[in-house]
């Protein structure tokens, strides 16, 4: 997942990312913690040749460790990350949607959901594909509670899985 200039795509020469000695892999590994947000990013350019991404500083920390490491022991075997990709096939089927969703917010498979709206108890049975509701397999519940209200809904939200406004 590392991106690289080829060169001619800017005005500047092209950007190489440097080589890390092994040695120098705990020193650096140590320095993460205490260095500021605005030096994480200036290593995330050099390292990712890259802009950093608008995410919290544990996320950057986190993200380089694996970088310098990746960088000084090299990464993942082609033949692990497909192996790896397999996997993540097998347990979402391919569905986006379930992607996007993280394992742990899921509720588990048979779980059932209610909800009154306007005097009418709704149910939704969790699948592990999906959501059933009124007997009709649906990739998500935003759709279930648009074809209950009629109008655009977050399905979280309607079911009171996660509260308005949170992330």
């Amino acid at each position: 997942m590392t991106k690289t200039r080829t060169p001619g795509a800017e005005s500047g020469p092209a950007s190489t990312i440097p080589a890390i000695p092994r040695q120098d892999v705990l020193g650096r590994l140590v320095a993460l913690a205490s260095a500021s947000t605005t030096e994480l990013k200036e290593q995330w350019r050099v390292l990712f040749g890259a802009e950093p991404p608008p995410y919290s500083r544990k996320f950057l920390e986190s993200r380089l460790a694996y970088r310098i490491q990746e960088l000084a022991y090299g990464g993942l075997k082609p033949e692990t990350v497909a192996r790896l990709e397999a996997l993540g096939e097998q347990i979402d089927g391919k569905n986006i949607t379930l992607r996007r969703i993280r394992q742990e917010q899921r509720p588990i498979a048979g779980t059932r959901l209610l909800r009154e709206w306007q005097g009418v108890e709704h149910v939704v049975t969790v699948t592990r594909d999906g959501f059933e509701w009124q007997g009709r397999p649906y990739q998500s519940l935003s759709a279930i509670a648009r074809a209950i209200t009629g109008t655009r809904w977050n399905g979280w939200v309607f079911f009171g899985i996660r509260a308005r406004g949170e992330a």
